[in-house]
């Protein structure tokens, strides 16, 4: 089992970044693929970037390529989003979650998530 907590999330304006951090509890957290989602107010969760247990691959939202970034530290335990050049629809509580077999963009799939932190931009 795996007990998730998010970090970094805040209000900026448009065109900032921001770099959510994930920690995770026990010692198995290498053997877990993580991903994060994001959800906005009065929409349904949506996937953000998914990434394998080693961290040798990824997957993203094809909406949000090139601007955001996610990356794990397993000797750390803890996964990371980077987030560039945000606007005001990435506005959402972002959860990250933890699947021991699969990296999909399902959320349906994830076993363990997070509380979830609200990012805001603000334009």
């Amino acid at each position: 089992q795996v007990q998730l907590v998010e970090s970094g999330g805040g209000l900026v304006q448009a065109g900032a970044s921001l770099r959510l951090s994930c920690a995770a509890s026990g010692r198995t957290f290498s053997r877990y693929h993580m991903a994060w989602f994001r959800q906005a107010p009065g929409k349904e969760r949506e996937f953000v970037a998914a990434i394998i247990w080693s961290g040798s691959s990824t997957n993203y939202a094809d909406s949000l390529k090139g601007r955001f970034t996610i990356s794990r530290d397993n000797g750390k335990n803890t996964v990371y989003l980077q987030m560039n050049s945000l606007k005001p629809e990435d506005t959402a509580v972002y959860y990250c979650a933890a699947n021991q077999y699969d990296s999909g963009s399902s959320w349906a799939i994830y076993d363990y998530w997070g509380r979830g932190t609200q990012v805001t931009v603000s334009s």
